[in-house]
């Protein structure tokens, strides 16, 4: 199976404009994760709709393709991705690895469990999960729990603590129940990838503005596999200021 590692890159942000080019000891955002990537995939390709960062991009020796500034999601620019790298190579890719750029320490050996249930499971759409062991984590609108079957496949995702523990107190739970976060990193089949570009907004993403929702609610397959990692994404000045003072140049 060959796979393509799919950067989306935006210059715009409304908390942190142009973070993939901030400068972090020396190497841009981009370029960091880039290279992690890497570490995991023989093609990789940055996707983003702004001249600066393809211009850094080409600077380090990066692939990067020119994608369309109106799409609504990253999903939605790794499918236009894969379409205009194909072109631009002229290989065919059988799978699609969505990686986000805002963690420039991303582990390859995430991206390569990801891989892995692409190809060893034929799955549809493939992501990680993590334990959550602290109770803080399970109340966290922000960190989106999953729960899967006996298949490790993923049934739902909420920003609620799913499942409700019937008389047990809240403070407990994770004591009671492993549950799981989702680590939102998603690897597709190319024919999963363009059809899901196709489907229209269900209620359930409506409701809790999770795109996941959308394919499960079209009888996609989502397979999972855990990790023990959680990534560190850099979502505003803060966040860099405290990724400085933990890394080495």
């Amino acid at each position: 199976m060959q796979t393509l590692g799919v950067i989306p890159a935006r210059y715009a942000s409304t908390r942190f404009p142009g973070k993939p080019l901030i400068n972090i000891k020396g190497k841009t955002m981009i370029q960091r994760v880039y290279e992690q990537v890497q570490q995991a995939l023989k093609y990789v390709v940055v996707a983003t709709d702004d001249k600066r960062i393809e211009q850094c991009v080409k600077g380090f020796g990066g692939n990067v393709v020119m994608t369309n500034e109106n799409h609504q999601s990253g999903t939605d620019r790794c499918a236009e991705a894969i379409m205009l790298f194909e072109k631009q190579t002229n290989n065919l890719f059988d799978a699609v690895i969505n990686i986000q750029g805002d963690e420039p320490f991303i582990e390859a050996s995430q991206i390569n469990q990801i891989a892995d249930l692409l190809s060893k499971q034929n799955a549809n759409i493939a992501t990680l999960i993590k334990p959550i062991e602290e109770n803080a984590a399970l109340f966290n609108s922000n960190k989106v729990k999953v729960i899967t079957n006996n298949k490790n496949e993923a049934i739902y995702f909420s920003r609620q603590a799913i499942p409700y523990l019937r008389g047990i107190k809240e403070s407990e739970w994770h004591l009671k129940h492993t549950y799981f976060q989702h680590i939102g990193m998603y690897g597709y089949n190319k024919e999963t990838l363009l059809k899901i570009t196709k489907l229209k907004k269900g209620e359930l993403e409506l409701a809790e503005s999770l795109e996941q929702l959308r394919w499960l609610e079209n009888n996609l397959i989502i397979s999972t596999a855990q990790t023990d990692i959680e990534g560190f994404c850099i979502d505003t000045p803060e966040d860099l200021e405290i990724v400085l003072k933990q890394i080495q140049p």
